[in-house]
C-alpha cells in the first residue's frame, strides 16, 4: 500500500500581503475599520498600530477568540472582538459601533472593511481540527463548534451529493471515482480521521498531481468549503460591507483560490458597473452618470488583482495563491438594503 508523505513542520502565522492590505485600507486617525476575519490578529494589529483608529473584528472560531487576549489587552479602548460570522457583520458591527446609552447608529458608519478568506495557518496546523491531510486527526473541518462535520457529511450523504461537492468546490476531476470509493468503504468502517480519507484518495490517485500538490488537496478543500459554507459566507460578507461602508470607505479582500476570487470579481464588476455597459439610447434619467443614480456602489482601486511579490513568496510559501482586490464605496445606495 502506498504511504502518505510525512507532514511538513508547522509554520508560524504570517499575515498575507500585509503591506498591500494597509496601503489599500489606508487607516487614519479617528476612523472605524472592520476586520471580518480576525484569525491571529495580524491585520487588526497592523491597522491599530498604523493610526489612532478603532477596529471591530470578527471570528467564528472560538479558539481564535480565546487566543486574542494579548491583542485585546494592548488596545482595550480601540478593539472590539466579536465571536460571530463576518457575513453577519452588518448587524453586529452596527451594535458595536453604537455608544452606550445612545440611539443605534443609522446608515453607513465604517471607513474600511478587510476580509482574509479561507482557512488560517493556525487551523491547518492543528491536527485536532481536521483541516489538513498532513496531520492525522479527527475528520472535523468546522471553523465553529456547531454544525455538521466533514465526517458526518461523508458518512451520510449519497454518492452523487459527495461527487458534486468534490467537483464543484474542489474542482476535482476524479470526483465520482472518489465518491464511489467513499460510499463503498464507509460500509465497513465509517470515516473518522483525516489520515483515513487522505489514504483513500492517495490510493486512488497515486502520487502528487502535475502541479505538485498532494492528490487529496482538492478533496479536503471541497469538504472544508462545504462544511463551513465559505462561499455563501463570502457573498453575505460582501453585501454586508456594501451596507456599512461610508462613501469613500475602502473594501479590501484577499482570496486564495479561484472560486473565492471569482465571487469577489463578479461582485465588484457588478457594483462598479463594469459588468455590462448601459446603452447610449437609454432615456436621460436612466443614463445619468452620477454614482447615486447609476447604481455603481463601488469604484475600483485596482481592476486587476494584486499578487504577493517574490520576497513574500520566499518568506511565506502559503501566500503563493493569494489575490488582493480593493474598491472604494461611492454614494450610491446598497443594492441589497
Amino acid at each position: 500500500m502506498n504511504e502518505i508523505p510525512l507532514p511538513s513542520p508547522p509554520r508560524p502565522h504570517i499575515p498575507v500581503m500585509l503591506a498591500e492590505v494597509l496601503a489599500a485600507l489606508a487607516p487614519a486617525d479617528g476612523e472605524l475599520h472592520i476586520d471580518g476575519t480576525f484569525g491571529a490578529g495580524g491585520y487588526t494589529t497592523a491597522i491599530l498600530e498604523a493610526a489612532a483608529c478603532r477596529v471591530i473584528a470578527f471570528d467564528r472560531d472560538a479558539t481564535a477568540i480565546r487566543r486574542a487576549r494579548d491583542v485585546c489587552a494592548r488596545f482595550p479602548d480601540r478593539l472590539n472582538l466579536l465571536h460571530a460570522r463576518f457575513g453577519e457583520m452588518a448587524d453586529w458591527a452596527r451594535l458595536a459601533a453604537t455608544p452606550k446609552d445612545a440611539p443605534t447608529v443609522v446608515g453607513p458608519f465604517a471607513d474600511g472593511v478587510v476580509l482574509d478568506i479561507g482557512v488560517s495557518s493556525m487551523q491547518l496546523d492543528e491536527a485536532e481540527r481536521g483541516f489538513s491531510f498532513l496531520h492525522d486527526g479527527p475528520l472535523d473541518m468546522r471553523m465553529s463548534d456547531t454544525g455538521v462535520s466533514a465526517a458526518d457529511f461523508l458518512n451520510t450523504a449519497n454518492e452523487e451529493t459527495i461527487a458534486n461537492v468534490l467537483y464543484d468546490l474542489g474542482e476535482e476531476k476524479k470526483s465520482r471515482l472518489i465518491a464511489r470509493a467513499i460510499v463503498h468503504d464507509r460500509v465497513k468502517a465509517p470515516f473518522t480521521t483525516t489520515r483515513q480519507l487522505a489514504g483513500l484518495v492517495f490510493r486512488l490517485l497515486g502520487g502528487r498531481n502535475a502541479d505538485g500538490k498532494h492528490p487529496a488537496t482538492r478533496t479536503f478543500q471541497a469538504l472544508r468549503i462545504h462544511v463551513n459554507d465559505e462561499l455563501g459566507e463570502l457573498e453575505a460578507g460582501l453585501r454586508a460591507a456594501e451596507q456599512i461602508l461610508k462613501p469613500g470607505g475602502r473594501l479590501v479582500v484577499v482570496t486564495f483560490h479561484s472560486l473565492e476570487d471569482r465571487i469577489v470579481k463578479r461582485f465588484l464588476k457588478d457594483r462598479t458597473g463594469t459588468q455590462a455597459k448601459l446603452s447610449r439610447h437609454l432615456p436621460p434619467a436612466l443614463a445619468n452618470h452620477g454614482e447615486e443614480n447609476s447604481g455603481q456602489s463601488f469604484r475600483f482601486v485596482n481592476s486587476r488583482p494584486l499578487s504577493p511579490d517574490q520576497a513574500e513568496l520566499d518568506l511565506n510559501p502559503r501566500s503563493r495563491s493569494a489575490h488582493l482586490r480593493a474598491a472604494i464605496r461611492t454614494s450610491a445606495p446598497p443594492r441589497d438594503p
